[in-house]
């Protein structure tokens, strides 16, 4: 920490000597943002406060994965990254309350309340916005905590596009990404694909397990793993006020665990885990009259998505089933053991989601901008041994307004409606409303929402089985829940001027009928259940279900400082205290006790400093070199997660060019953990960071554009006077 501070105060040490100079950090003035809103905005003027990593930020920093991004260029987020996907909280709360977009749309990968952002190719983001707590009525439950949108690239030139990206590193990582673009007539194609691998890494052989503590214990920190996803979109433009689109993904994903071939213990396995994801869409936008930013256009999109779970077997494993016909609790069924052998897999969750969106943009008379739109959303999980039934499904529809008011040039108010209608739980209303204020560079932000989430498929009906240590949790569903409903205020004050950018943010997120899973009694397992996980009829089990909790709030305040010394020298800071409080059932004494939400810091914090240099029309060099950390991580049972603070370097090389025919290089460079920080703590506490200690790596990038424009993604010229007058 006393690094930083001594670097931050050498940066500013030369702002008097640059102070001459007219630089204007063209970055900060001119984004448009469109998540809070769904309207188009210059950040400065984004009446929902935004938060943006851009395109610029992205190329320097190098990030690998979306949560290697998140982590090193926002302070507000913190990961707990697993075999199944990466525990996310955003604000004090977890994945089931941030909604992850791309491009407005919603991904699917929910795995025992885990996101596989493994989905998410970070060689193909333009840019990221956040939008913190529900401060739009545009998106509905999954976003309590808030917004997360991923703009990703759009090769829009007429002609060919093409580029390839491999980078590799420490653990036999590998990271591979192409993309081929053709636009030719009324007709675009892009075509993305992905690869990843890494082979894993072990930080301690030590583990408490099975009551005691193994000191050979086979357990990887992070186990081996190997994805791969192919996307497509197909765009047609019959007229210039129409475009339609088709597009579709693919992909696959394998994480090898540690296994003996014969049988399976605390620290081996006879099985490993597999996933499939699919998805399909179409859609179409009608622009309706207008121009620039003041165009009006109405959309349709139908969304189906599938993500599929399995145990692929490595070695034989006898399984407990129960016979045919029959259900769980049934306490006259009969059970009998079943052998998988290597190369089979079983199905464990299949969840499918089927979702149409209907919304338009309406600017009308006396300043007033309306965002309107209906969606229906059908949710069906398939899981033959983790649901009483088999099956279990829920659908949900909502209509939704939101008007921007900005009669007065120095004020805008944005309020909004949301009515949501679910299956089991009926109608709820949620209002939305913010301020904004201008004078000079200085713009100062009220905002105040509701929130209503209801209970999901998983925390109705889903069963499974956990073993953490020495203990094994059998987690159950509960169609019992009640919704959960928030409030969220927020105020900002924010300066954005030629060299200077800060914010100040402060927050208070009051959650009613939280859900989490907390200790039950063994008798409330149903009958049959816990011998057809354990396979002994014991009740050497420890149960948990999903239960609301009275009720938790969460409070922070977030501070973001950037600096342009001068236009190739520049630096940013982020600093987010957190603090939380929930009340959670102790069936112990039967009573509510007062905790911290698991996986709460009191304190994060990142910092960069950016330089960009070229010294030819040939050659341009980028260093950023970084630091990112947090104060020690709370958790109800297995103890506290470390303190930590890592350093990371990457340099960037961009290689010549040809008029006419543009082939371009990037060659990058860099090491992340610079100080070799390893957290050594024993399995399963090791809750701080999961880092192997000091890893490098190395990337080549090859840019082929042949065609009649090399803007990519760009303003049209009236859009671009349009905002600078604005």
């Amino acid at each position: 920490m006393r690094n930083s501070i001594i670097l931050c105060l050498f940066l500013f040490g030369l702002a008097p000597e640059i102070k001459s100079q007219n630089v204007v950090w063209e970055d900060s003035l001119q984004e448009v943002v469109v998540t809070g809103t769904g309207t188009q905005h210059l950040l400065k003027n984004a009446p929902v406060q935004t938060e943006v990593i851009s395109r610029k930020m992205l190329d320097n920093y190098g990030g690998k994965s979306l949560e290697d991004i998140l982590n090193g260029l926002t302070a507000s987020f913190a990961f707990s990254e697993g075999d199944m996907g990466s525990q996310m909280q955003l604000g004090g709360l977890g994945n089931s309350y941030i909604l992850i977009l791309i491009d407005g749309k919603r991904i699917h990968g929910d795995v025992g309340g885990e996101n596989d952002l493994g989905l998410i190719d970070p060689q193909n983001i333009e840019k990221i916005e956040i939008v913190k707590g529900a401060q739009s009525a545009l998106y509905g439950s999954d976003a309590m905590a808030g917004v997360i949108n991923i703009i990703t690239k759009k090769h829009t030139q007429k002609g060919l596009y093409a580029d390839n990206s491999t980078q590799y590193g420490s653990h036999n990582d590998l990271r591979q990404h192409n993309t081929l673009a053709l636009n030719y007539g009324k007709w675009s194609s892009q075509t993305n694909f992905q690869l990843q691998r890494n082979d894993g890494w072990q930080n301690t052989a030590e583990e408490y397990a099975e009551a005691m503590v193994l000191t050979d214990s086979k357990n990887k920190t992070v186990n081996k793993f190997r994805n791969w996803q192919i996307a497509e979109r197909l765009t047609f433009q019959p007229t210039k006020s129409i475009e339609l689109y088709a597009d579709g993904t693919y992909y696959k994903k394998d994480i090898m665990r540690p296994r003996d071939g014969k049988h399976a213990s605390c620290d081996v396995y006879t099985y490993d885990l597999h996933y499939n994801n699919a998805s399909a869409s179409v859609g179409g936008k009608w622009k309706l009259g207008g121009k620039g930013s003041l165009q009006d256009y109405v959309t349709l999109d139908v969304d189906w998505n599938m993500h599929a779970y399995y145990y692929k077997y490595t070695a034989r494993h006898y399984d407990y089933v129960l016979l045919e016909g029959e259900e769980y609790g049934d306490q006259n069924g009969e059970w009998f053991s079943v052998a998988m052998y290597p190369g089979q897999r079983k199905l464990q969750s299949n969840q499918q989601r089927v979702m149409g969106q209907l919304k338009g943009i309406f600017h009308l008379p006396y300043a007033n901008t309306i965002n309107a739109g209906a969606e229906y959303r059908y949710d069906h999980l398939k899981a033959p041994e983790r649901t009483a039934t088999g099956t279990a499904s829920d659908w949900t529809s909502a209509i939704y307004v939101q008007d921007e008011f900005n009669k007065l040039s120095w004020l805008n108010i944005t309020a909004g409606l949301r009515l949501v209608d679910n299956q089991n739980f009926g109608f709820r209303l949620t209002p939305k409303i913010s301020a904004m204020a201008s004078w000079g560079d200085w713009r100062f932000r009220l905002g105040w929402s509701q929130g209503f989430k209801t209970p999901t498929v998983k925390e109705l009906y889903y069963r499974y089985l956990h073993v953490m240590g020495s203990s094994t949790f059998f987690n159950m569903g509960n169609d019992k829940l009640d919704p959960q409903t928030s409030n969220y205020w927020s105020a900002n004050a924010e300066y954005r001027g030629e060299r200077l950018t800060a914010s100040v943010t402060g927050y208070v997120n009051k959650l009613d009928n939280m859900i989490a899973l907390v200790n039950v009694p063994v008798g409330e397992i149903p009958a049959g259940v816990t011998t057809a996980y354990m396979g002994d009829g014991s009740n050497n089990v420890q149960a948990r279900m999903y239960k609301n909790m009275d009720d938790a709030r969460t409070c922070g305040v977030d501070v973001t400082l950037g600096y342009q010394f001068t236009k190739e020298l520049s630096m940013t800071a982020a600093y987010s205290y957190l603090d939380t409080e929930a009340h959670l059932y102790d069936a112990d004494t039967d009573q509510m006790k007062t905790v911290v939400i698991d996986g709460m810091a009191h304190h994060k914090w990142n910092a960069s400093v950016m330089y960009n240099h070229a010294f030819s029309k040939s050659y341009k060099l980028g260093v950023n070199l970084s630091t990112r950390g947090s104060s020690k991580r709370y958790y109800e049972n297995n103890g506290n997660g470390r303190a930590y603070q890592l350093w990371r370097i990457n340099t960037t090389h961009d290689l010549g060019q040809q008029q006419g025919r543009l082939l371009a290089w990037r060659l990058e460079f860099g090491v992340d953990n610079i100080f070799n920080y390893v957290d050594r703590t024993m399995r399963p506490y090791h809750l701080g960071n999961n880092t192997s200690g000091t890893t490098v790596y190395g990337k080549v990038v090859v840019k082929l554009n042949y065609g009649k424009s090399f803007k990519q993604h760009n303003l049209s010229t009236k859009q671009k006077n349009y905002y600078e007058e604005d």
